[in-house]
């Protein structure tokens, strides 16, 4: 007779997500705070890991650190000087930076009980984390996420890692991070293509979990897309707040499931950061893959046409090009149902890795209208072909109508 016994383990996992100004200021107490909550009588070891983007626009950032940890040397301690890495995808790119982040952290001899504090944007927190979360099964980790889509989004999530073998986040991991601090004074030096790259993943959340928040966007849509500092603050607060309460509340924390509605756009988003070796911005290739999926929507019958003329305008609106010239590559292809070889644009290759990706079953999050999605499981190509021969005639609509204002400018 077998036996047999099922076993069944219930971690709880929980962290703070401080968001403040000045996070290192001598005055400001969240940072120890933070890092103190568990064990207010250790003195913590920290490295600090930081974006080399963030190191450039923030000349003094090294010295501030150094002063803040000197401040309080009973909670904190330095394990070394600040490392700075790669800023961007190249981060998630270079196997050898993430094996030479872990290799450091050996020779520091980091410990499950030593925090890495990563000061940067998504890509760094990315790799930096996933480095982390493989040194001793997971030393810690605190995030200060420096751009728009780190703090409104992937700062706040529970996923770390890195591409590879031409893949988008290949290797990684699930790992919570220990806390994570949101200080808006990081967006002051951000280019503005890249305070508008992030808005992308803040638009997401509004058009599948909250239409007042769409509203919103949609209404501050020209302070949002100059970059105004006070109206992107805001976007950063609530867009967290929401991707928060979806990790707590669907039931669904480390994706076991195939059901990933915070990955709405992505499927071809991925596939058009690879296509274009990430000339296209995460954020820039989350707004196309949006505007795909909202088009296919309304000719697959599931939205309407005036939700998804909505979407289009805000997503342009806020300051994003829908189009890429990426989405017309092509690559050969055999025919299934006619026999020979034909022509397949390489985006729709993005289906299948995201499937893959997902487990196996494809699922894939399209709107009903802003704030009501559902997951359907198959999507025909012939729509989505449609979608983006729409998107290349709507943008050569644009490009019609920009050429003549600049004509008439001219003459006048």
């Amino acid at each position: 007779m077998m036996l047999l016994h099922l076993q069944r383990i219930a971690v709880p996992f929980e962290y703070p997500v401080y968001f403040t100004e000045g996070v290192f200021s001598p005055s400001n107490d969240d940072l120890a705070a933070a890092i103190a909550a568990k064990e207010p009588r250790r003195r913590h070891r920290v490295l600090p890991v930081i974006d080399g983007g963030v190191a450039a626009a923030w000349p003094s950032l090294a010295d501030d650190i150094a002063r803040y940890v000197d401040a309080r040397p009973e909670q904190l301690t330095l394990a070394a000087e600040p490392i700075v890495v790669p800023g961007g995808e190249a981060a998630k790119n270079d196997g050898a930076a993430t094996a030479a982040l872990q290799a450091r952290l050996d020779a520091l001899g980091m410990d499950r009980q030593s925090f890495v504090m990563i000061v940067g944007g998504g890509a760094v927190l990315d790799m930096v984390g996933y480095a982390a979360a493989t040194v001793h099964r997971g030393v810690r980790v605190v995030r200060i996420p420096t751009t728009v889509l780190a703090q409104a989004d992937s700062g706040v999530g529970v996923k770390n890692g890195i591409n590879a073998f031409g893949k988008k986040n290949l290797l990684g991991t699930f790992a919570p991070p220990f806390a994570v601090l949101i200080d808006p004074r990081f967006l002051e030096t951000l280019p503005l293509r890249d305070k508008v790259a992030g808005m992308a993943e803040a638009v997401k959340v509004a058009l599948i979990r909250d239409a007042r928040l769409f509203s919103w966007l949609s209404e501050r849509a020209p302070a949002l897309a100059s970059g105004s500092l006070a109206p992107l603050a805001e976007l950063v607060r609530r867009s967290a707040e929401i991707h928060l309460q979806h990790i707590a509340s669907a039931g669904d924390p480390f994706e076991l499931g195939s059901a990933r509605p915070l990955d709405f756009g992505h499927w071809a988003a991925h596939k058009l950061e690879s296509l274009t070796k990430h000339r296209l911005r995460h954020g820039e290739a989350v707004a196309i893959g949006i505007a795909i999926d909202t088009l296919y929507a309304e000719l697959a019958g599931l939205c309407s046409q005036a939700t998804a003329a909505a979407v289009t305008t805000a997503l342009e609106a806020l300051g994003f090009s829908l189009w890429d010239d990426a989405l017309e590559m092509t690559r050969p292809f055999e025919r299934e149902e006619r026999g020979g070889r034909g022509e397949r644009l390489c985006v729709l290759d993005g289906l299948d890795e995201f499937r893959e990706h997902l487990g196996g079953e494809l699922t894939v999050t399209l709107l009903e209208d802003v704030g009501r999605a559902r997951e359907v499981h198959a999507m025909e190509e012939r729509h989505i072909v449609a979608a983006i021969a729409r998107l290349r005639e709507r943008a050569g609509r644009r490009a019609a109508l920009a050429a003549a204002g600049a004509a008439g400018a001219a003459r006048s």
